[in-house]
């Protein structure tokens, strides 16, 4: 049988055109089975760093209401205003919820132990301004020192719940900070000096934010597994 060249050129390009369509099948098959292997990975990625998101943004809170709930206070503690009394309760259950938020990670001992310490936080502080009010040089000493002592305290707390991420000197300069720039919102306020109070406030929030992130990027480097 005599095959003519126009044969064999439609056979050869027959043949080649099975092999293009044979790759271009398994290319597709490949990259649909890669593509939907990657989906779980891709998903856990996006819950991993909503989680962590939103723990952010609630350590945030939980700190803007610390020190919004502490002025409200030293606003009506200045002033002698009928709602200092309720301003001081909401302020000292804003010190149960930090404790509260670190419970699912250290523990309820630990959570009530950070309570504490910080309701002594508001108490002192409470007692420094009532002497500043008074010109009692004597009582605004010791209470001063008192507050300073309670707030290394709770540096010292922060650091061993997580050394690596918490060293005890970085801890113990956030707290001073937060005591310095509290104590100028004070005095501002209570000599009347409103721009230089105002200008306080928002120091002191901009430091809050840093400490609020600080303690948030530490639990999640201690604990990954809790935000995957």
């Amino acid at each position: 049988m005599t095959i003519d060249a126009k044969s064999v050129h439609q056979l050869i390009l027959k043949h080649l055109m099975s092999l293009f369509m044979m790759g271009l099948l398994l290319t597709l098959s490949f990259s649909t089975a890669s593509a939907a292997n990657s989906l779980p990975a891709q998903s856990t990625g996006r819950a991993s760093e909503a989680k962590q998101v939103a723990f952010g943004k609630a350590m945030r809170e939980l700190w803007e209401d610390h020190i919004t709930w502490t002025r409200l206070f030293l606003v009506s503690a200045a002033a002698n205003l009928p709602d200092q009394g309720p301003a001081t309760e909401r302020l000292l259950q804003n010190q149960v919820d930090i404790g509260n938020a670190i419970k699912p990670y250290y523990g309820d001992a630990a959570g009530e132990k950070l309570t504490s310490l910080l309701k002594v936080h508001i108490t002192t502080a409470a007692e420094l301004v009532a002497a500043a009010k008074s010109n009692d040089t004597d009582k605004m000493q010791d209470a001063n020192k008192r507050w300073i002592a309670n707030a290394d305290e709770i540096a010292a707390f922060l650091s061993t719940a997580n050394p690596k991420n918490w060293p005890g000197a970085d801890m113990k300069q956030m707290m001073h900070d937060h005591l310095n720039l509290t104590t100028a919102e004070v005095q501002a306020r209570l000599r009347g000096d409103w721009r230089a109070d105002i200008a306080a406030y928002d120091k002191v929030h901009e430091q809050i934010l840093h400490m609020a992130d600080m303690l948030t990027s530490g639990i999640i480097e201690q604990f990954p597994n809790q935000f995957k």
